[in-house]
């Protein structure tokens, strides 16, 4: 599979020929909201077995072999090529599929005005086999130790068809934010936690969970250790059970990091009771805030690169969006509220506005200026087959277990075609 960058003035039908793939299996893989209009810097992903590569200047067989991670002799043997001969700039070679690793993957789904919509149960649906977890956002955890269900539909069906594991995930939300006083409660109160104990344990039983997740989010930094001492006592109820454990938890790059969505999560901690973890690498760039990049390389890589000093790397989920934001300006933080979009939907912009993608080397992603009809500037950052890859790239580099997706519901068809080329979605 290849990745390939739309030029200015370039056709379907001279991308097809230049790949020696058809015109229908590009448009059917990618599908293309575009196919007659494609946008310049747009990143189109080339359904076939390995890929291609055009000689540069300065290239040799040795450079380019090293570059794709194989033997020169090998890479002209496959061309047909002698070991030793000048290589002329603009030579196309064949750089065959390389084996892939193992790894995990998890995507949740958070049902919104009390029921599991057709559309995102398709979606579960359409992402399970590229899945090994399941995950229903959220099971909400009450103050007297009970637990109010999300709409779950079709989902427990879907997991079972596709062999991923269904994960109860549980999170300490009230009224739509999350309180450090219910976590609290939760984590200090030992009658209404073993209530809450029994009832997560009744409910898993009942619904066929195998994974249960704690989400709990924005606690007080005085119960950190009261929730590093709840997950080793909910550790040995579940292990009765043969249930995984699993937390997630806010991204930072030290452990004396200041705020309340980090400080009570204590990574080393974590790393040694749960069986994984997923880390939320992204809203760097968010609905509230200025525009960005919504998960940025850089500091995603700055929070993983720390994260492995405290966790095993293959108890990690790196976590990603599906999605980007379009922004009105002037953005006024506080006041202002960017607009959730899919990269489908982005694609669909520069093709209404007539303007380019552009890609920012720094951040690894995509992103579009356009004018509105009335005249006001918009800002969108979104994901492509590029910034993806590069995330596989960081996740393979580190040794990761795997990659976590906040959400399913926004269409990103490149996203799991990638995984197919990279990675053996591991199923249990």
């Amino acid at each position: 599979m290849q990745i390939h960058v739309v030029q200015n003035n370039e056709t379907l039908a001279q991308i097809s020929q230049r790949y020696s793939a058809p015109i229908q299996e590009i448009i059917r893989a990618n599908e293309l909201p575009n196919p007659n209009q494609l946008v310049v810097g747009q990143a189109i992903v080339i359904p076939i077995v390995g890929q291609f590569y055009w000689i540069q200047p300065g290239d040799s067989l040795w450079s380019v072999a090293q570059r794709f991670q194989m033997s020169y002799q090998e890479l002209a043997r496959i061309n047909a090529l002698s070991a030793n001969q000048p290589l002329q700039v603009g030579l196309r070679l064949y750089i065959p599929e390389r084996p892939r690793p193992n790894a995990e993957f998890n995507a949740y789904v958070e049902p919104s005005g009390g029921t599991l919509s057709s559309a995102l149960e398709n979606s579960a649906q359409r992402a399970a086999p590229y899945l090994t977890y399941l995950s229903p956002f959220a099971f909400r955890a009450k103050r007297d130790g009970t637990l109010e269900a999300p709409p779950l539909g079709n989902l427990r069906t879907i997991a079972q068809s596709y062999n991923n594991i269904l994960v109860m995930v549980i999170d300490n939300q009230e009224n739509g934010q999350f309180s450090a006083d219910l976590g609290h409660i939760l984590l200090t109160n030992e009658e209404v936690q073993n209530t809450f104990l029994n009832n997560i344990v009744s409910t898993a039983q009942s619904y066929g969970f195998r994974d249960i997740h704690f989400d709990f989010e924005h606690l007080f930094a005085s119960d950190r250790e009261a929730y590093t001492a709840f997950l080793r006592k909910a550790k040995n109820r579940f292990r009765q059970h043969n249930w995984f454990i699993s937390t997630a938890l806010a991204p930072k790059t030290s452990d004396e990091q200041k705020g309340q969505w980090y400080e009570a999560h204590d990574y080393a901690a974590h790393g040694e009771i749960v069986d994984f973890v997923v880390i939320m690498t992204y809203e760097w760039g968010f609905s509230g805030g200025p525009p960005m990049a919504v998960s940025p390389i850089g500091p995603v890589h700055d929070v993983l690169n720390y994260a492995i000093t405290k966790i095993p790397a293959n108890k990690i989920l790196m976590g990603q969006n599906l999605y980007g934001y379009d922004w009105t300006l002037p953005f006024t933080p506080g006041k202002d509220t960017a607009k959730a979009i899919s990269p489908q939907q982005a694609i669909r912009l520069a093709v209404k506005y007539g303007v380019p993608i552009h890609y920012d080397q720094q951040s690894q992603a995509p992103h579009i200026d356009y004018t509105d009809e009335n005249n006001r500037q918009h800002k969108v950052w979104f994901e492509d087959a590029r910034s993806i890859q590069a995330k596989f790239d960081l996740l393979k580099s580190l040794g990761l277990r795997g990659m976590s997706y906040w959400k399913l519901g926004l269409s990103f068809p490149q996203n799991w075609l990638l995984i197919a080329n990279n990675f053996e979605v591991v199923k249990k």
